[in-house]
């Protein structure tokens, strides 16, 4: 069978939920028993997520195969349960650097290169390879329709209905429902306003979904499906929920589910939720006991930077049926002086990755007074070179330190390896994606992962210095975990600590909301153990 294709797209404002939408659409025919992957379409002109500022665009979310891509693939990963690839992030500046090799190469035959047909073209092809061998693709275009640099996508999309069918597509728009207080409503005509515009584009949608702060009358729904031509059926509202992995219940709820299935002539399934109820119950339990963890951080301005950690964060605890309090250390003000005083409130810290000099100083001195007060801590890439610093400090090798941090450095524990240097600026040193761990037998790492031989995904430059790994013991660390060839430190831990555990991976991106991550279910086990 061929597959079948869901759309959804955006309008009135960005950042309304397309994301979660589409994972949770996702979570429920994935448990309908449907073979289903996903796809983010982004306008930017940008190649990858690689090099977006995190403090305005969130995370960037590592595959397993190394891309670099939206954090939207994080929802899709953890509401689906699936591991996706490159194939699954799109952005506008891999189609125009495709578009352009094809011109150079002589493969238009000397036809002009236009938008229409060659990029929307390459989108169209794109899509449909990525949904090659699976009963449903989902492809969420971001942006917001109207967008200038989104028309050819959806251009794109409207061109591969007309391909498959339009009996084998299912176009989803999410609209805000804007709440005025002075007159205490919800306004329609935002939404109406941009199903018009999508119209204008050729595209009529089949579902909506409404984002609201407040629960709309029954006379708002009724008024979208007049003004909009949309089935009241097809309809859902989603207001602000306590969790948002209430989202696929609250869809599956509203009959969406069903009306997917019906428009695409897949029958009707009932989805097994069962576990995601549990999970639900859990994270918007209100009276369980919480865990205090601090985040020792740089990028303060947007919390959807460390999405992963807190996800990850939140699944451990949840499992253990507590809840968990992130409290936000700003790596900048944090010094071995006040160490003490900004960490007293917590029961353990975390000190998630970044690039860059800035509060680097900071997270060393987070580790270090981890390291002398037994305090848990979990280390996540740069988390793991700063720990390295720390110990090497704490020790005595005062001027111990980074090259990232001082390039000229007499004690560099942290440094760019010899094969890497001049490479520094162009990504040909990072390691990107998934790569082999050989843990320590009898080492607290492999008995957290209950397991000797790991993987996990990577996206760092700096590597620990092998000429001072012999120093680790009189540190009070050791290397337990190594690349497969033994000459990359992976992972250390503190040798006489209730959990330091540090990794030069990103085990927050394996992570599900009902499958915590080994490495942060330790973490959480172990602080529950000392309350």
């Amino acid at each position: 069978m061929k597959a079948k294709y869901i759309f959804v797209t955006g309008g009135v404002l960005s950042g309304i939920g397309k994301g979660i939408t589409a994972a949770s659409i996702g979570n429920v025919l994935k448990n309908a028993g449907f073979n289903v992957n996903i796809q983010k379409c982004d306008p930017y002109l940008n190649v990858d997520a690689g090099t977006l500022n995190p403090g305005e665009h969130g995370e960037c979310f590592v595959t397993v195969d190394g891309a670099e891509t939206d954090l939207d693939l994080g929802h899709y990963e953890r509401f689906m349960d699936v591991e996706l690839t490159a194939a699954s992030s799109l952005m506008s500046g891999q189609v125009l650097q495709q578009v352009i090799a094809d011109e150079r190469a002589g493969k238009y035959l000397g036809k002009t290169v236009q938008i229409i047909p060659h990029v929307t073209g390459a989108i169209n092809e794109s899509i449909q390879r990525t949904a090659e061998g699976f009963d449903i693709h989902i492809v969420e275009v971001g942006g917001t329709v109207g967008d200038y640099e989104g028309l050819s996508f959806i251009q794109a999309i409207r061109e591969i209905s007309m391909d498959v069918g339009r009996e084998n597509c299912v176009f989803v728009h999410v609209v805000y429902l804007p709440y005025l207080g002075a007159s205490g409503e919800l306004k329609t005509k935002p939404a109406q306003n941009a199903v018009r515009e999508l119209r204008g584009l050729g595209i009529v949608p089949d579902i909506l979904v409404a984002r609201s702060e407040y629960e709309p009358p029954q006379e708002a729904v009724e008024k979208l499906s007049l003004f909009c031509g949309v089935e009241r059926e097809a309809i859902a509202v989603l207001p602000n929920a306590k969790s948002i992995y209430e989202v696929p219940l609250s869809l599956n709820n509203q009959g969406i589910g069903e009306v997917v299935m019906s428009k695409l002539s897949l029958g009707a399934k009932k989805p097994d939720l069962t576990d995601w109820k549990q999970l639900v119950q859990r994270a918007t339990d209100t009276s369980a006991d919480v865990v205090t963890i601090g985040v020792v951080a740089k990028y303060l301005n947007n919390q959807d930077t460390y999405m992963s950690v807190f996800e990850a964060l939140k699944a451990a605890a949840w499992s253990q049926d507590y809840s968990v309090d992130i409290q936000w250390i700003d790596a900048e003000k944090i010094t071995t002086a006040n160490a003490a005083e900004l960490l007293a409130s917590v029961d353990g810290i975390v000190v998630p990755g970044g690039f860059g000099t800035r509060g680097l100083d900071g997270k060393i001195a987070a580790a270090q007074y981890a390291l002398k007060n037994k305090l848990p801590y979990l280390g996540l890439c740069l988390g793991l070179q700063m720990a390295v610093v720390a110990a090497a400090r704490n020790a005595g090798l005062t001027d111990a330190t980074s090259t990232e941090l001082d390039p000229e450095a007499a004690h560099p524990v942290v440094h760019t390896m010899d094969h890497q240097k001049g490479k520094e600026a162009t990504g040909g040193t990072m390691r990107l994606g998934n790569y082999s761990c050989v843990l320590e037998k009898g080492s607290k790492a492999a008995k957290v992962y209950g397991a000797t031989k790991v993987q996990e995904r990577h996206r760092h430059r700096y590597e620990c210095n092998n000429d001072y790994r012999e120093s680790y013991s009189s540190w009070g660390i050791q290397a337990s975990g190594l690349s497969p060839d033994g000459d990359l430190v992976e992972v250390i831990e503190a040798l006489d600590h209730p959990f330091f555990i540090a990794t030069q991976a990103h085990p927050e991106l394996a992570s599900r909301p009902t499958k915590p991550h080994p490495l942060f279910q330790g973490f959480i086990d172990s602080i529950i153990s000392r309350t």
